[in-house]
């Protein structure tokens, strides 16, 4: 059975402070690298030898598959970065704490930047140090590609062919395949696995560091999908992520 571990990376500094990330290069919270440690230990105790990985331009999911792979000793399997796999932009509200924005906005707005399918935050100015036209990791990415702003709908725009193209594909000469991203950038790629509409999207939250297994059949068709863990421990990380934007 073929099969594509998506993982979320471990607790971010930002994630630990609860504020909005995006496209904002923050490291790990110690919490986040002994995270990313079970994660592989979880793996390599279930059995996976991964033939190849992909993971985003951010240092948070990097490092999280660099722990991985270490405790797995696969350091040195074929790894991918794509830019394509980064987290949903989040514009002028990177930097914020979460929670005194739902103070300032409400609850239901902050979940509606959050979590909605296709409402953006308000984008950063062009000349914004923190737009990513001015980062040279993107200097090689079009610029009329490169977000102010997103939507998980714009993030699910740039994902999904990457997904189609590169990943997926991968299963031809891989059994296993291990993908280490973001909370949205990954919520896009389960949304069109598992059929997940537009609305229901929005209740949907990964926890960080949890490896969420996909098997695949004849003609690379989903045909089950698993975390791996404690089912109750697993609904409460959930709970806890959908809890970060709330005053």
């Amino acid at each position: 059975m073929k099969k594509i571990v998506l993982l979320r990376h471990g607790e971010s500094e930002w994630n630990r402070e609860n504020r909005f990330t995006g496209w904002t290069d923050v490291d790990l919270s110690e919490k986040g690298v002994a995270e990313a440690a079970r994660a592989g230990e979880t793996l390599l105790r279930e059995g996976f030898r991964f033939g190849c990985a992909y993971t985003s331009f951010l240092k948070r999911a990097v490092r999280t598959l660099d722990i991985v792979l270490d405790r797995m000793n696969e350091d040195w399997i074929p790894v991918t970065k794509s830019w394509r796999l980064n987290e949903k932009h989040y514009g002028m509200l990177q930097g914020l704490n979460k929670r005194e924005t739902a103070e300032k906005y409400g609850d239901e707005q902050v979940h509606v930047w959050r979590r909605s399918y296709d409402v953006a935050p308000e984008p950063l100015a062009a000349d914004d140090p923190r737009n990513p036209h001015f980062d040279p990791r993107y200097a090689g990415v079009p610029a009329a590609e490169l977000p102010a702003t997103e939507s998980l709908r714009d993030t699910v725009a740039r994902t999904m062919p990457y997904w189609q193209c590169e990943i997926l594909p991968s299963l031809a000469r891989y059994d296993q395949v291990l993908v280490v991203a973001h909370g949205n950038s990954l919520r896009g790629i389960v949304k069109h696995l598992k059929g997940i509409s537009d609305e229901a999207i929005s209740e949907f939250n990964l926890p960080t560091a949890t490896p969420y297994v996909f098997e695949f059949g004849e003609g690379l068709n989903c045909v089950k999908d698993y975390f791996l863990g404690d089912p109750d421990e697993i609904a409460r990380l959930m709970q806890a992520v959908a809890d970060q934007g709330r005053a």
